[in-house]
């Protein structure tokens, strides 16, 4: 019974032991814990800054805005009918459907579809 009260209490104190070791105060290194102290930036470090930021923001924003594919100057350009052409294409399309009302092809809201 010594025997086992002995090795246990060996094991306990050995666990206490290493956590304490392993709590230090303060901190490890306090010289370079903060940053180099600097003085402030006057008004006028901080307009150049800010000119330097603008020119490069206004750099990157046109590198952007090139179009990739450009020796193709078909991109993004549509074909343009005219107002006489959409006119008359939409009269067509307007005739065409009210034929195909007649022949029955297109249902009456009130009537159902004919079966095929």
């Amino acid at each position: 019974m010594k025997k086992i009260v002995l090795s246990v209490s060996v094991a306990l104190a050995q666990l206490l032991a290493v956590s304490a070791i392993a709590q230090v105060k303060g901190e490890v290194d306090p010289a370079q814990s903060k940053a180099i102290p600097s003085a402030p930036a006057t008004p006028a470090e901080k307009a150049a800054a800010k000119g330097t930021r603008k020119v490069e923001g206004k750099a990157a924003v046109k590198a952007a805005a090139a179009p990739q594919d450009a020796d193709n100057k078909s991109i993004g350009v549509a074909k343009k009918a005219t107002k006489a052409e959409r006119k008359a294409a939409a009269a067509k399309r307007k005739a065409a459907a009210a034929e195909a009302l007649k022949k029955g092809e297109i249902p009456h809201s009130d009537t159902p579809a004919p079966k095929k």
